[in-house]
């Protein structure tokens, strides 16, 4: 009969320990937890995305009406003469649906990071375990609701005459960087909301306002100086509009500005990424 031998591990812990690590060095401890936290994301996930509708009427039916609803509203407006959009090229009801889906995808990657602690707060506080791994369990449940959702826009598409070009397979990258910044801005404001909730709620309120000032429910030919001046420095209407574009015509928004807002992304992700690590445990504190 063959004996397992069980070696016991000690951890030793140091005030500020994790201050101690460089950038290089935290995000491979983070990398390797992701890996191994792989099957607790899993069924994290598994938990939480089926308990949303598990007491609801129609159920998982809610993540194809909504962006019906989404939609009816904007055309409604349109149509009534209080949105002027300009000519945006294809049916409207197409450009505002895909437009408006690549918005709540980011919109979600933010929402997810920002309620990461809190929608996770039993585990966190009684539980060892690596918390960024709450991160990607919520940016996939951000993303199986889009691709549920994706679908209802294929179909609208086929339905408007409109067919998604073959570089439609390159959209999990041009959604990359909405994934960085929307996570990004949403770890910054996690750790500022277990300080100050009214930080939190200015943030969120600031990112709604995003939407006015990126061209997904409008054309990005606009008469004003002032507002297309916000347009051009907006990082989110080279990274959104990227994402739409890709689908309706095979090609980035703008090329030069996608790349250079996908970078900067990627770094302030690693850079938040960095902060929300080395201050996780006097966050924990604050929580109890």
């Amino acid at each position: 009969m063959s004996k397992k031998r069980y070696e016991n591990k000690i951890v030793t812990y140091r005030p500020n320990q994790r201050h101690e690590l460089g950038y290089l060095q935290t995000w491979i401890i983070m990398t390797k937890n992701i890996t191994e936290s792989k099957n607790l994301i899993w069924q994290l996930f598994k938990r939480d995305y089926f308990a949303t509708y598990k007491k609801s009427f129609i159920g998982i039916t809610w993540v194809l009406l909504s962006p019906i609803v989404g939609i009816i509203s904007w055309v409604f407006l349109r149509s009534s003469g209080m949105l002027n959009t300009g000519d945006v090229g294809i049916p409207y009801p197409a450009y505002v649906l895909i437009g408006t889906s690549m918005w709540g995808l980011f919109m979600g990657f933010f929402t997810s990071a920002t309620q990461m602690l809190e929608t996770g707060n039993r585990l966190v506080i009684q539980i060892n375990f690596p918390h960024e791994a709450l991160l990607f369990q919520q940016a996939a449940i951000q993303l199986s609701n889009f691709f549920f959702s994706f679908l209802v826009n294929i179909i609208v598409l086929i339905i408007f005459g409109i067919m998604p070009s073959w570089n439609i397979i390159l959209l999990p990258l041009v959604i990359l960087p909405l994934f960085f910044l929307g996570s990004a801005i949403g770890l910054i404001a996690s750790m500022m909301s277990v300080v100050a909730v009214d930080i939190n709620r200015l943030l969120t309120t600031a990112m709604g306002l995003l939407l006015f000032t990126t061209p997904v429910i409008y054309s990005d030919k606009i008469g004003n100086v002032w507002v297309q001046q916000i347009i051009n420095w907006n990082p989110l209407t080279y990274l959104v509009c990227s994402a739409r574009d890709i689908v309706l015509f095979g090609r980035l928004y703008h090329p030069t500005g996608f790349f250079i807002c996908a970078i900067a992304s990627f770094f302030i992700f690693l850079i938040a990424g960095r902060l929300f690590y080395v201050s996780e445990n006097k966050i924990i504190e604050k929580m109890l």
